[in-house]
């Protein structure tokens, strides 16, 4: 939906003439009309002038607007052509950095095949393309390569296309996937006869994308969201070639909790796991009886976390039970399931935090986070052998990959660093031998030996020490005239790994310096480092993040007029913290769809994600809760003071932070700040939380963000 008035005419003809003299005019920014609504919680009462941008689903998919929708629109619309008017000298310089970006992607590339029931799946790309194609070939040698799903087919005439959930059936003959032409993450479950490639005359809405197959082929489960609030709430049976009605299997009634499926490693079992931030509970369907009974493997209770899977005869359960903070592996008979029958597998450890675990026959699996590092961890099970696997940096990430056969004594792996591309790893887990199958080939002359990194520590204000991974290019000199980019997420315990990520390639050859602020509220370091940075404790990780900031500073990496934060979703809400609390230590701020109305949204359960979370954030229906929570409420917060610049990015689809939150608050800044610091705001009208669809098409967005910080850091080309 675009509309155009007589402002965006005008901004229009300003863009023409600047584009004319190659200059930027000085021009107002749109000025958002102000419209009291009282909100009252506790008895304080907020007044958000700016509440009207909120508008339905309905209003949004309308097609014709109405005249509340017709003002939203015309607000997004003039702040999307001020952006343009004044980002309109770096025009070539953001084309440039494209053709950087999308160059050193390899344009013909494929994936690593794996074997899953007899075939070697993989998927390609091609030049050209901007979706993936989904192949598969026979396991028998010689055997031709067979098209599954070309979602480029799908995404033709769309200006959106998601696909998600590519599950084949169990005998090898039907294809089901989700797909989502909204960005709304509602998809559509489509089968396809994969003999004959015809797409079935079924189809089934309003799901997750998500489908788990039973044993014999012909009944699929599936999760319906709640329209409204998109919360998974429902688990569906559907049997293929049936009249299209769905049977009703669970219905998760708790609004705080959301299900997801599984299927164990022995395929024996599909799981339905209902889940919140501090509890959950796993039911067993026996994938061979779909119409059977369901059981419970242990009930829920606050503060118990477990995930299941099963091989050989018993449950292996990845949990917290007994006090274990940082979790342990126990295992149960997979006809007692009880808690009282549980064992210790791996006990709990204090200093090492249990992520990840993979059954195999002959060997367990783990993925254990040291000093704020992912090992590697190998256990035989018939000798009782016990080694990690060896990395050389001193920064990098691993983790376990698709390794979907419990015979093989061969571990996929995934392994990158900031200097070194992802590569994907066969390992030996019984001589020990590793084989490098694939390491990502970036284009563009890209040489590693050119770039530097570093592990450093900040003490933050409360003493704790905080650690900081850095990337730059050689030459580098800690003289405090380096620009430096410092991003940070910091939330639901997500941990921000030192990955590669080939896009900053475009930032370091121009001298920047990239950082990763390791902030509380990650599991960077451990669960303690979660929980210390999560509800009463969240300010943690803001401080976190600008003492890091502060640290590099005084250590000479960078100035407060070169150093640059960059933060998305949650990590929004932490750039919108930062700028409230300690505005002067950067010159620019990329807000990516940033969540930053946090009271306002965790006070209305309409909203989506919002009941799931108040075990994240705290729910503000408590006055304790209320308190904290809009004491770094970045919308809340915003004050009459001089504000660093930013870039705000949003997508009108957004399911998991809406536009209207990014909105407000840039029409608040505007209307509140004291400064000529540049304010603008990318709005994406056909995309959601994720921006573009298309795998070149997506780095649009970035290469606007980095034209900005290097605008402003006075680098032009």
């Amino acid at each position: 939906m675009k509309r155009t008035n007589q402002f965006l005419t005008l901004l229009s003809a300003i863009i023409i003439i600047a584009a004319c003299t190659g200059k930027t005019q000085k021009i107002p920014p749109p000025v958002a009309e102000k419209i009291p609504f009282e909100i009252e919680s506790h008895g304080d009462v907020r007044v958000d002038n700016y509440y009207w941008m909120r508008l339905s689903d309905d209003q949004k998919s309308a097609e014709v607007p109405d005249e509340e929708t017709k003002r939203v629109l015309d607000y997004l619309n003039a702040e999307n052509a001020y952006k343009e008017a004044m980002m309109e000298h770096t025009v070539s310089l953001r084309e440039k950095i494209f053709a950087e970006l999308t160059g050193r992607i390899k344009k013909d590339d494929s994936t690593v095949p794996y074997l899953e029931n007899g075939y070697y799946y993989f998927v390609k790309y091609t030049e050209g393309k901007e979706y993936p194609v989904y192949y598969r070939r026979s396991a028998f040698e010689g055997s031709p390569d067979e098209l599954l799903l070309d979602v480029n087919k799908l995404a033709e005439g769309q200006a959106y296309c998601s696909v998600s959930g590519v599950n084949v059936s169990p005998d090898n003959k039907t294809l089901a996937y989700g797909i989502d032409l909204v960005s709304r993450r509602m998809y559509t479950i489509m089968f396809m006869d994969i003999a004959t490639g015809k797409i079935l005359d079924e189809k089934i809405e309003n799901t997750t994308g998500q489908t788990e197959w039973s044993g014999d082929s012909r009944n699929v489960f599936y999760i319906v969201r709640d329209p409204q609030t998109l919360r998974s709430f429902r688990v569906m049976r559907y049997r293929l070639g049936s009249d299209g009605s769905s049977e009703i299997v669970y219905t998760e009634e708790d609004e705080i909790f959301a299900v997801s499926l599984s299927k164990t490693m022995s395929k024996k079992y599909i799981l339905i796991n209902s889940s919140q931030t501090l509890s959950t509970e796993t039911r067993i369907i026996d994938a061979n009886k779909p119409e059977g009974p369901i059981r419970v493997l242990e009930p829920r209770k606050p503060n118990h976390e477990y995930r299941a899977d099963h091989l050989n005869g018993y449950f292996y359960l990845h949990t917290n039970s007994g006090g274990a903070t940082n979790f342990k592996l126990m295992k149960t008979p997979e006809n007692k399931t009880g808690i009282e029958n549980w064992t210790d597998v791996l006990p709990h450890r204090p200093d090492v935090l249990l992520e990840d675990v993979t059954l195999f026959d002959n060997y367990l699996v783990t993925n254990e986070r040291m000093n704020g590092l992912n090992n590697l961890r190998i256990l035989g099970l018939s000798d009782g052998s016990d080694h990690y696997i060896k990395f050389d940096e001193d920064a990098y990430t691993a983790g376990i990959s698709v390794n979907p056969e419990p015979s093989t004594n061969t571990l996929r792996f995934s392994y990158s660093s900031l200097t070194t591309p992802n590569s994907v790893i066969d390992y030996n887990m019984q001589n020990r031998k590793k084989t490098i199958m694939k390491e990502d080939e970036i284009l563009g002359g890209f040489d590693k030996a050119k770039y530097r990194s570093e592990r450093i520590w900040a003490k933050a204000t409360d003493g704790t020490m905080v650690p900081i991974s850095l990337v730059y290019r050689e030459g580098f000199a800690k003289d405090g005239k380096s620009p430096l980019l410092l991003y940070a997420y910091g939330s639901y315990g997500s941990s921000t790994d030192a990955s590669f990520r080939s896009s900053i390639i475009s930032l370091l050859d121009r001298g920047f310096v990239y950082a990763i602020a390791h902030v509380r509220g990650g599991s960077d370091l451990g669960r303690q480092w979660y929980e210390d940075g999560k509800l009463l404790k969240k300010i943690n990780t803001f401080t976190d993040f600008n003492d890091c900031a502060q640290f590099l500073i005084d250590n000479k990496y960078t100035n407060p007029q070169l150093m640059f934060a960059n933060g998305g979703s949650a990590g929004g809400l932490l750039m919108g913290a930062i700028v409230n609390m300690k505005p002067e230590l950067y010159k620019g701020v990329v807000a990516a769809v940033p969540f930053v109305d946090v009271v306002t949204t965790m006070l209305d359960p309409t909203i989506p994600l919002t009941t799931f979370e108040w075990d994240e954030w705290g729910d503000p229906r408590k006055k304790e809760y209320y308190d904290y929570m809009l004491s770094y409420s970045p919308y809340d917060q915003v004050e009459a003071k001089e504000y660093p610049n930013l870039l705000v990015t949003t997508g009108f689809w957004d399911s998991q932070v809406q536009y209207w939150e990014p909105a407000k608050w840039v029409a608040k800044l505007r209307e509140m700040k004291t400064d000529d610091n540049l304010l603008i705001m990318d709005c994406n009208m056909d995309t959601g939380h994720g921006g573009a669809s298309g795998r070149f098409e997506r780095l649009r967005s970035t290469a606007l963000q980095y034209a900005f910080l290097l605008d402003m850091a006075g680098i032009r080309d």
